[in-house]
């Protein structure tokens, strides 16, 4: 209980600073004049039919187990402050109808849209903003990023009044990064967690994770929660009359009433429901998806379409991981002869079709100066990768053809994935590897619970992509504070002095060109550790999709990363006439003519 005190004093001396005057001087910008992205031609109603591989392990968006591909329906793509715009990346108006920057390099003003409620009717107020830092500060969450971001990169939130507050981060930063790290901040529903907990001062509970594991909270999106029937599905709801449509950049988005994901725990199986009209869109990204099996009876006669559209999204780390706390793989010279020994431009020529493109560094991609210039990934090089095996000791060759040191020890590792889709590719690298005595076995842990395998560090290597924002991120991924511990994204567990004092220098250096020369470095770094071999990338989504769906005519936009996810741009409707035509003209054994539709208007 003393503990709950010291928080709830700290709360209120720290964060309701509502004594303080806002300053007289501000320019408080809109920016209300960046064009719209979706079309008037748009209807309204309809439910998406869509399917998720298995069930989430639980509803919260914070904490052990929430960082899975569900959340995004949740949390991640729900409104912020502000946010850029997709197509010209300007800042642009969400929950914050205006915004205004402060003299000392760390502060934003923001005033709140009052229309603004959350899913169960209560409004967003500056109340919410200022439970941000104690809910994300709480121990009780389980969750040492946020507990680490909110406190060192969040200084302090100052409500003015309901509709008016001030965020100010720790270090000075250049505009830019600054609206980054305040302009993002999603408010949380402080009247939800008062209702149900045990009455804390503070709002928070000591049993957070268990309490709240299945309790969806309200949200400020177009969407909540509506039905759950665990393990078999989850369905979404339009709000009734949504706040967000005061927002000139919402018209015409968020377009169908219901959005109902069933579990489906196999893509075949899935692409099977597809085909016979119980699933409205299926994504084609896959090679063998798109060039062989959407040419089934349905798109021969024009009732599914096909769709591929080019995105410019940031690319974030991803490739082959190396667990260094796992033994050998702590041997620099040993990671170095797996990069080396890992095949991808292969793989990508002869599984996936040329179709994708390889990541050029480790670290992603597309974040302009942040990154490496003219960045090459390792090239597959057996015999380079051989010679550096022999120089760690494993100079035998075994009766199979896998190397073996003079104690008789193979040169093994498992390659932990999360996809059965995936297995082709494992299997390829699995066979270019034995060209340099490597064995790579399979590790297959299927859907989230990969994800959580490879959080809790019991992987060798992991087969894993991760997304990116609009700069690159490092703390999370090569800070000591985050080696050897479950429940972070330091999935190498790779750490150094050296690195660590980089990535604080970047986290608070304020010059934007030194804090850029900082980011190569701790690429250049990176690279030298030897602990990713870079992977590949896909810059387009490919979509298979009944006729009755329609788009704008220029349906992508720059940053689309889903062309037919429901929370994501959603500029997508359902149009109920046209499904009814197309359900008439298949009974009566009516075609129409196939469709491939192609946007390239954002391809490099």
């Amino acid at each position: 209980m003393k503990r709950i005190t010291i928080i709830s004093l700290l709360s209120l001396f720290t964060f309701n600073a509502a004594s303080e005057q806002l300053p007289a001087d501000l320019d408080w910008i809109s920016n209300q004049n960046e064009p719209l992205f979706a079309s008037e031609q748009a209807k309204q109603g309809g439910t998406l039919r869509s399917y998720i591989l298995s069930f989430p392990q639980t509803l919260r968006t914070v904490g052990p187990d929430s960082n899975g591909a569900f959340r995004s329906y949740m949390l991640d793509n729900a409104p912020a402050l502000v946010s850029r715009h997709p197509n010209t990346l300007k800042w642009i108006p969400g929950l914050a109808t205006s915004w205004a920057y402060g003299k000392d390099d760390k502060t934003v003003y923001f005033k709140l849209n009052p229309a603004a409620k959350w899913s169960d009717g209560e409004k967003v107020t500056a109340d919410d903003y200022l439970f941000i830092l104690t809910y994300y500060r709480s121990k009780d969450i389980v969750a040492p990023w946020y507990n680490e971001y909110y406190t060192t990169e969040l200084d302090t939130i100052v409500k003015y009044d309901d509709y008016t507050i001030a965020v100010k981060t720790v270090s000075k930063k250049d505009r830019d990064n600054l609206m980054i790290d305040t302009g993002s901040l999603q408010p949380r529903p402080k009247h939800f967690f008062k209702s149900i907990t045990d009455k804390n001062k503070d709002g928070m509970s000591d049993n957070f994770v268990r309490k709240y594991n299945f309790k969806a909270e309200p949200t400020t999106a177009a969407y909540y929660i509506d039905k759950i029937k665990k393990g078999k599905s989850i369905t979404f709801k339009h709000v009734d009359d949504w706040w967000g449509y005061s927002n000139r950049y919402n018209k015409n988005r968020y377009n169908v009433e219901k959005i109902s994901f069933t579990v489906i725990r196999d893509n075949d199986i899935a692409r099977k429901h597809f085909e016979k009209g119980l699933l409205d869109t299926f994504g084609l990204i896959l090679p063998d998806l798109w060039h062989n099996k959407a040419d089934t009876e349905p798109y021969q006669k024009g009732y599914i379409h096909k769709f591929w559209g080019y995105n410019q999204l940031e690319e974030g780390a991803g490739g082959l991981w190396m667990n260094v706390a796992k033994p050998l793989l702590s041997d620099l010279i040993i990671r170095e002869g797996i990069v080396s020994a890992t095949d991808y431009d292969g793989m990508i020529k002869n599984v996936l079709r040329g179709d994708y493109s390889r990541k050029p560094h480790a670290m992603g991609t597309g974040h302009g100066d942040y990154d490496v210039k003219k960045p090459k990934p390792a090239a597959f090089e057996p015999e380079k990768a051989a010679k550096l095996f022999a120089k760690a000791g494993f100079d035998q060759i075994g009766p199979d053809g896998i190397r073996q040191n003079s104690e008789g020890k193979r040169l093994s590792f498992s390659v932990t994935y999360g996809y059965q889709t995936w297995t082709p590719r494992i299997a390829y690298l699995k066979e270019q590897a034995k060209k340099a005595g490597l064995e790579f076995t399979m590790n297959l842990v299927d859907g989230s619970s990969s994800f959580k395998y490879m959080l809790e560090k019991k992987h060798e290597l992991a087969f894993l992509n991760m997304g990116s924002g609009s700069i690159p991120a490092y703390w999370e991924y090569f800070h000591s504070d985050n080696a050897n511990k479950a429940q972070t994204n330091n999935f190498t567990n790779f750490s150094s002095p050296e690195l660590d004092a980089k990535i604080m220098a970047y986290k608070t250096e304020f010059d934007l060109a030194k804090k850029q020369q900082i980011s190569r470095d701790i690429q250049a770094m990176v690279t030298a550790a030897h602990v990713i071999a870079p992977g590949y990338m896909v810059p387009y989504d490919r979509q298979g999709y009944w006729r009755w769906v329609k788009f704008p005519k220029n349906a992508m936009t720059r940053k689309t990363y889903i062309m037919f996810d429901p929370t994501e741009i959603s500029n997508f409707w359902i149009d109920l006439d046209e499904k009814k035509a197309t359900l008439a003209a298949m009974k009566d054994g009516k075609a129409f003519e196939p469709v491939t539709f192609i946007d390239r208007n954002f391809k490099l």
